[in-house]
């Protein structure tokens, strides 16, 4: 079932303009498709920690509220409609590299800068994660049937 849909991505992010801000999750391997390939039931946002105070009253505005925290790893808005975006703060070093905390403390999540790239919503430009950080955050679980999909997608884009 569809909830979240390119004009809502589009949307979304035109909410967080001026923020620090890249789509993951199968928007984001959408966006490096350069086209939609499966519904989607949210949407996966990477954002800077530091920002986290503005993003989210920019998102409340847009009539989100907290529906789940597992802060400092992630947590997750939702609104009237049911749409979900589920929010990865990171934590940007000079270099371009970030990283997100885990829930194994000591071991988080690493993005180095060459991973931070752009593709395509609608013909519009936006920040996404490239194939390679995708892949890597693919492994490590039971694959369910859409990330079947996405990983199919992400090692063509991969090559």
């Amino acid at each position: 079932m569809e909830i979240v849909t390119g004009e809502d991505v589009l949307d979304i992010l035109a909410a967080l303009d001026g923020f620090d801000v890249c789509v993951g999750g199968g928007w984001g391997i959408d966006a490096l498709v350069g086209r939609q390939t499966r519904p989607h039931g949210d949407l996966d946002l990477m954002h800077r920690e530091e920002q986290e105070p503005q993003v989210l009253q920019a998102l409340v505005a847009r009539g989100f509220t907290e529906t789940l925290s597992w802060r400092p790893v992630r947590f997750v808005l939702t609104d009237q409609n049911g749409r979900e975006i589920d929010l990865h703060p990171l934590r940007y070093k000079e270099d371009g590299s970030a990283e997100q905390s885990s829930l194994t403390p000591g071991e988080p999540f690493r993005y180095p800068a060459s991973c931070f790239v752009t593709g395509t919503v609608l013909g519009t430009t936006v920040p996404c994660l490239s194939a390679e950080q995708q892949l890597f955050f693919h492994q490590g679980y039971e694959p369910r049937e859409r990330d079947l999909h996405d990983l199919a997608l992400l090692r063509v884009l991969a090559r």
